[in-house]
């Protein structure tokens, strides 16, 4: 018998090292005594100053309430007009779907400085309005390329028999279309809400002198030193999101021994 090859082996092994390891040291010296890249002792020391950081703390809660509302308005505007769109033919509808996508294909300076201009032109107060408007711009298009994939992949008799049984429009699209349709809404808007925590570029441009968030606040940071309160904001993230992946794990599991 041939022997197996274990390069995929070593190839995976390694892209996970390079993967979580900056990670790992993330977390590890979220605990370090000191400064320094050097280990000094451990300490939580980090993690009471980064409660007592007024400034972390609101743009941590700016970046979530930014998130939160981009997200969901970016859900509403992407699952209609991918409903929109599908199971209709008309001419010019290629180039309405590829200029939907345009956000996620131009560079963020570009989109920045559009931004910018476009909200002094209208006299707009920066702050977190500009905000909301500028990520919902960007984030519309992950949702409507989620709901659109999925509705290619629908039967369109599935409506239409809703419709013959007497069911409405706006019926048939809340009883059938929008439960078949959900996960993809879901995973679109998760996708949209970490480029919306994520985003520098954007919000450099969008956002006002007494709204900062997360990211900005970090970028701020880096021209006094970045200390280890960020490391511990990260490994306090990082936990909560490996509690939120194991609960739906766990209610995944139920699910199916259920079924």
């Amino acid at each position: 018998m041939r022997r197996r090859s274990k390069i995929p082996e070593i190839y995976v092994t390694l892209l996970l090292i390079l993967m979580y390891l900056p990670i790992l040291v993330v977390v590890v010296y979220s605990f370090n005594d000191t400064k320094l890249f050097s280990w000094e002792g451990f300490t939580f020391s980090w993690y009471q100053k980064l409660l007592h950081n007024r400034n972390i703390i609101t743009a941590f809660f700016n970046s979530l309430e930014l998130a939160a509302l981009s997200s969901l308005s970016a859900s509403v505007l992407g699952t209609v007009g991918a409903v929109g769109i599908a199971g209709r033919h008309f001419r010019g509808r290629g180039a309405l779907e590829n200029l939907s996508l345009i956000p996620i294909m131009v560079p963020e300076i570009i989109l920045g400085m559009a931004y910018l201009a476009f909200f002094s032109f209208l006299r707009l107060p920066f702050g977190m309005l500009t905000l909301v408007l500028a990520h919902t711009t960007f984030c519309v298009p992950y949702i409507f390329i989620n709901v659109k994939a999925r509705l290619a992949g629908l039967d369109p008799a599935i409506g239409e028999a809703a419709r013959d049984l007497g069911a409405s429009a706006p019926r048939a699209f809340f009883d059938i279309t929008l439960p078949l349709i959900a996960p993809s809404i879901l995973s679109g808007a998760l996708l949209a809400f970490a480029m919306s925590m994520d985003d520098v570029v954007i919000s450099f441009f969008a956002t006002g002198a007494q709204t900062s968030t997360l990211p900005l606040q970090i970028y701020s940071m880096l021209k006094m030193g970045v200390t280890p309160e960020i490391n511990a904001l990260c490994t306090l993230m990082l936990g909560a999101v490996f509690l939120i992946v194991a609960v739906g794990r766990l209610v995944s599991a139920r699910r199916q021994r259920r079924a």
